[in-house]
């Protein structure tokens, strides 16, 4: 009798949503398992519109963090005008590119990046529903964990969950993922995390975010002494190594704040000399919440170059003491940047990469490199390689092959 009355109660709370489907025809009670709540709550976004969006809604959701503990995070949902399909929406996974570490840099609390606005409404034209986390820490409480392989991942996961989980049988369930810069490290990303899921059809990452170690080390102190060169020759317009290197340190003083995400005695400051380590601390702020933004990190190096070459003369930009000679060898830099480089496993959706050859941020032989080690791996890659076009621009320049890509991967109805 005992043993009936438990079958009977097993069977009621699996009928409930409350349960996950781990139950079965057994009498052990660590069956039942709460399902996770992901979705928390939605909002209006009212800093920019779009032509082509019908409703445009902040949400917040839980995701596992760095330190294996549940966060909150944030995202974009931006629904087109076009009319739902039968058998719900399709949705376009948005991963922006490097904004900074500050929760004020957070891409849901400010007006849409121009190049991601062009994209966005060709896909809302379309049909689609674009879901754009602003990751880990960006806009809610923690530090942000820059360049984290599986953090970036998890932001996006999770942010479908949530969408999945308001939405119901309103969302189709099919996704698929696109990024550029540190966005398209995230997009390689996800599609590595994700790519076992069956309702997971494509990923495009444009200059993909990878090899930072070797772009640092050995990329750039070649590249800036050309760019000196030309400067004084005339072929190069001045102030430009000045503005490379500045962005090549921002982007350094990111991860060594982001390690502390999941590493919080790491000392950053140690991988910089004591020149910049002032600058590099701007990053972070005094809260971990309150670090810079790009654009202002980059004029916060920029003009502590100025001043440095004001008090060295006849040193040159490239001679600016920025990261210690040995930076890559700090145990801890050197497992992140092992750990989290992109695209060395196979992914199992088709992945189009688009890189500008004039790159000089994502130096185009690097993401050369990257999908040839990907298409040795198995992957289905396309390669776009777009002549002339800068860190920024080639995305902008092959937006119409990335729909169509989309398009063929993932239609819209």
């Amino acid at each position: 009798m005992q043993n009936s009355y438990k079958k009977l109660m097993l069977g009621v709370l699996c009928s409930s949503v409350l349960f996950l489907s781990a139950c079965g025809d057994d009498d052990k009670d660590d069956f039942f398992v709460a399902q996770p709540k992901v979705f928390l709550s939605e909002q209006a976004y009212t800093q920019d519109v779009m032509s082509q969006a019908s409703s445009i809604r902040v949400m917040r959701y839980n995701m596992p963090n760095v330190q294996e503990k549940t966060a909150e995070a944030t995202a974009l949902v931006i629904y087109p005008k076009t009319p739902q399909p039968r058998d719900g929406w399709r949705v376009v996974v948005w991963e922006h590119g490097t904004v900074g570490s500050g929760d004020s840099c957070a891409p849901s609390r400010n007006s849409f990046n121009p190049r991601f606005k062009a994209m966005a409404e060709s896909l809302l034209a379309k049909g689609y529903v674009i879901v754009a986390p602003d990751y880990e820490g960006l806009g809610t409480e923690g530090i942000h964990p820059y360049l984290h392989l599986k953090s970036a991942a998890q932001s996006a996961i999770y942010a479908v969950k949530g969408f999945k989980q308001q939405q119901g049988n309103k969302f189709n369930g099919a996704w698929v993922s696109v990024g550029q810069s540190q966005g398209g490290h995230a997009s390689l990303a996800t599609a590595e995390f994700a790519g076992n899921d069956p309702n997971y059809k494509a990923a495009v990452a444009a200059a993909p975010a990878s090899s930072l170690g070797y772009i640092i080390g050995t990329v750039a102190p070649q590249a800036l002494n050309k760019l000196i060169l030309g400067e004084g020759a005339g072929a190069v317009q001045p102030g430009t190594a000045k503005a490379v290197y500045s962005e090549l340190l921002a982007y350094a003083a990111y991860v060594g704040v982001g390690i502390k995400a999941y590493e919080p005695n790491f000392a950053y400051q140690a991988i910089f000399e004591s020149t910049s380590e002032l600058v590099a601390e701007r990053a972070e702020g005094t809260t971990g919440e309150n670090g810079l933004c790009l654009e202002d990190l980059i004029t916060a190096f920029s003009t502590d170059m100025d001043q440095w070459l004001q008090q060295n003369p006849g040193k040159t930009v490239v001679d600016y003491p920025g990261l210690t000679d040995n930076f890559d060898q700090n145990l801890s830099v050197k497992n992140f940047l092992r750990d989290n480089q992109p695209a060395t496993k196979k992914i199992n959706v088709p992945v189009m990469i688009i890189q500008g050859k004039e790159d000089r941020a994502v130096p185009y032989d690097v993401t050369d490199a990257l999908q040839k080690n990907l298409v040795a791996l198995g992957t289905d890659v396309t390669f776009l390689g777009v002549d002339g076009a800068s860190h920024t621009q080639a995305i902008v320049l092959r937006n119409r092959e990335l729909v169509e890509f989309i398009e063929e991967n993932m239609p819209a109805k």
